[in-house]
């Protein structure tokens, strides 16, 4: 590959923002884990939607946000002239595009909140953004994201299947809490001066936390495991009158899920001090610099937010695996900043 091409190459990672993919595919996952479904196509679909949706959001935000960069941050790569304006604002519609068509594929109400999703992203860049409503927006987005995986990995049933995406609503909104603070303090980053947004964005984190440690209240994950302490109940005798069925609400008592309960609470914690200390330094030293990094921490933190999620839903496998992605995300942040 030539000098020239690596280097528009790095353009267009800086432009999308590229190290921040990896907070993205656990929204999918963890909405998935809150509705009780186990991972499937419609999951990988939603993937592919909310990555391309995600990185729409991207362009778009540099293409509106061009002139205002070339004064604070001439370096970015639409005022620096690597990429052309008319480039980004073609990608973010063609990435939006693609994204809705990836939503299709899971069905017809994965579409819907996907279309949702995408106005709110665009609404968010094109206007919404330096308002007082900017981060309430990226909070709905974010929340959407999760609601997109749910829908699409109960819509492959469903009939009732399909209405266990209403147990995803407690960890949208728990997710959009966070996105909420991390927008609120990035808007600070360029110029940096205020202590009382970082202050306020480590109380929500720590009201995160507390909240995802808990254990969750509604569907479980299909998978479960047999229980070999209880027997099979013997068939009623045909002279004997039947017993009488217990309430279809109570629980299996063949089968139960699989134990998370331990592991909720250790990536709450572990989602909490990603960005608590960066948080602390911009709230005691409100700079730029400090500020910045403080916003890459909050981005940084949404995967083990979204793992712990997984575990509070009761699917420890899920948490575990997006777990794994927190090194690759930090290795990249230091080559590509996700601000």
């Amino acid at each position: 590959m030539t000098r020239r091409h690596t280097g528009r190459a790095q353009a267009w990672a800086e432009l999308l923002r590229v190290s921040a993919l990896f907070s993205v595919p656990g929204d999918a996952l963890a909405g998935a884990a809150a509705a009780g479904a186990r991972p499937g196509r419609g999951t990988l679909c939603a993937i592919g939607a909310s990555l391309c949706l995600y990185e729409a959001g991207m362009a778009l935000n540099d293409w509106a946000d061009r002139a205002e960069d070339a004064a604070e941050r001439p370096h970015r790569p639409l005022p620096s002239g690597r990429i052309a304006p008319s480039a980004a604002l073609a990608a973010s519609a063609a990435l939006t595009a693609a994204g809705l068509a990836l939503a299709s594929r899971a069905g017809r109400p994965p579409l819907a909140v996907a279309t949702a999703l995408a106005a709110t992203v665009w609404a968010y860049d094109l206007g919404l953004k330096h308002t007082p409503a900017g981060p309430a927006t990226m909070a709905t987005a974010r929340a959407l994201d999760l609601l997109l995986g749910a829908t699409a990995s109960t819509g492959e049933k469903g009939g009732p299947h399909r209405r266990r995406a209403v147990h995803a609503l407690p960890s949208a909104a728990l997710l959009g809490a966070h996105t909420y603070a991390v927008t609120a303090v990035s808007r600070h980053e360029t110029q940096g001066g205020s202590t009382r947004t970082p202050l306020a964005a480590l109380a929500v984190t720590l009201a995160v936390a507390g909240a995802a440690s808990g254990e969750v209240l509604g569907a479980r994950p299909d998978t479960t495991v047999s229980s070999p302490s209880v027997p099979p109940a013997p068939a009623p005798h045909p002279t004997l009158p039947s017993r009488r069925p217990l309430p279809s609400s109570w629980p299996s008592p063949s089968r139960r899920p699989l134990p998370s309960r331990g592991l909720a609470p250790l990536l709450a914690l572990a989602y909490a001090r990603t960005p608590a200390t960066l948080l602390l330094h911009a709230a005691l030293n409100p700079s730029a610099a400090l500020t910045e990094r403080a916003v890459g921490g909050g981005i940084r933190a949404t995967i083990p937010l979204q793992a712990a999620l997984a575990a509070r839903a009761g699917a420890p496998g899920t948490a575990l695996a997006l777990l794994g992605l927190v090194p690759a995300a930090r290795a990249l942040a230091r080559k590509v900043s996700p601000t």
